[in-house]
């Protein structure tokens, strides 16, 4: 048996904005200093097969929820070499607003998806203002119509894309959340998504107050120790630390990309 072929890991910094300790963590103190919460897309790039993990939202979107929009998620592909026309897979981790925006800007993608996370978007939870208010109706009615043209492709368990790379379904954030483990050279990365919005929620065993099923995401931080080579392999899905702790593949990158891939350093740069 041939040894896996490392992918490289990259994400990209789109969006953020700042919330209260009570807005972050079920039972967070609201008189706390500003968090910051940052949007990201991740980019798994191989020398044969690539890999787009969620797709952000737009400008629009950014204006309507009051979130400061740095940049297109689709466009900021072309630092990495990779056109949003031509990609062939997206792997949307769940179907909250910052997570399938843009999804018509890959047109030749497949995009794969949990069954549970599409009857969750589409069924009886989402007649409830605090089950639905995550979601934008019209991407999630875009990506039904994906399924019609069949270029949605639905798992049920885990999966494996490529040798090298699986899906690995958690929820609790959403019913049907995914996360993304990875082989590179530095071991098996989890990209977690939303199943741990901060380094804290993992190692502290707090909980983002957006959530289907509690007892899920707390089960879900043992599951994504489980799935990584260490803590230190996991990414959160919205932590601005992972700026801090991670390079820019070049200078004119920084505040923009990191690649997550190389060993984490403790540095702190200032975010354009």
């Amino acid at each position: 048996m041939s040894p896996l072929e490392p992918f490289e890991i990259y994400a990209i910094r789109y969006a953020s904005v700042d919330r209260r300790g009570d807005e972050v963590f079920i039972g967070g103190d609201p008189h706390a200093g500003p968090i910051g919460m940052d949007y990201f897309v991740w980019v798994v790039l191989g020398k044969r097969q690539s890999f787009i993990v969620d797709t952000g939202f737009d400008a629009e979107t950014a204006a309507r929820r009051g979130r400061k929009f740095l940049r297109c998620p689709a466009e900021s592909l072309k630092h990495l070499g990779l056109d949003a026309g031509e990609i062939k897979d997206v792997i949307i981790t769940h179907m909250h607003y910052d997570h399938i925006g843009n999804f018509n800007r890959f047109p030749r993608a497949t995009f794969h998806l949990q069954d549970q996370e599409m009857a969750y978007a589409t069924g009886r939870h989402m007649c409830h203002p605090a089950m639905n208010g995550a979601f934008d109706v019209e991407n999630v009615v875009g990506l039904v119509r994906e399924v019609y043209r069949g270029r949605v492709l639905f798992h049920d368990a885990p999966a494996e894309l490529a040798p090298g790379l699986t899906l690995h379904p958690i929820g609790g954030h959403s019913a049907g959340l995914q996360v993304v483990r990875v082989w590179t050279r530095r071991g098996w990365m989890v990209l977690a998504s939303d199943a741990s919005h901060y380094y804290a929620n993992m190692e502290e065993g707090r909980v983002f107050p957006i959530v289907f099923h509690v007892g899920d995401v707390l089960e879900g931080y043992r599951r994504l120790r489980e799935l990584a080579s260490s803590p230190a392999h996991i990414i959160p899905g919205h932590d601005p630390q992972v700026m801090n702790r991670y390079q820019a593949p070049k200078r004119e990158l920084e505040g923009i990309i990191v690649r997550l891939d190389e060993e984490p350093e403790e540095v702190s740069r200032a975010k354009p």
